[in-house]
């Protein structure tokens, strides 16, 4: 892996039914691998999607850019890792997904996220609350 320090790393094997006919884990399914990481980022520091939900709270994605770089196939085990910065009321994840074996590159994503709030939109502030000790400047 590069230099970068991240605030949270998850590990994630390939599974068989990912591969596509190339032999390669198909592009969408790096799209779940980075939301299933912002979904374990959250349950690290506390605030699940389910208690957000509780909470009448829904953070939506509304804007995402990827580069892939790096084929990942069967057998691998990839470590993905966000940082999480605020503008305004969007959440921004700058999420990277590096093989395992030998710290390739394998995605870069920058992800952004709104808050809604009983249907309405908001500067997602509950959100902001639970991530304070993780927000970049």
């Amino acid at each position: 892996m590069n230099e970068k320090d991240y605030i949270f790393e998850y590990k994630i094997d390939v599974r068989d039914y990912e591969i596509d006919a190339e032999g390669i884990v198909n592009n969408a399914n790096y799209l779940h691998y980075l939301e299933h990481t912002r979904h374990e980022f959250c349950r690290h520091v506390g605030f699940s999607f389910a208690q957000m939900r509780e909470q009448g709270i829904d953070p939506v994605l509304s804007r995402l850019e990827i580069d892939y770089m790096t084929p990942l196939r069967s057998g691998d085990t990839m470590i993905s890792c966000l940082n999480i910065s605020r503008r305004g009321p969007r959440f921004v994840f700058n999420q990277d997904i590096y093989r395992e074996s030998d710290h390739s590159p394998v995605v870069k994503a920058v992800v952004t996220v709104v808050s809604l709030k009983e249907g309405k939109l908001t500067r997602g502030e509950e959100i902001a609350e639970a991530f304070k000790e993780y927000l970049e400047q």
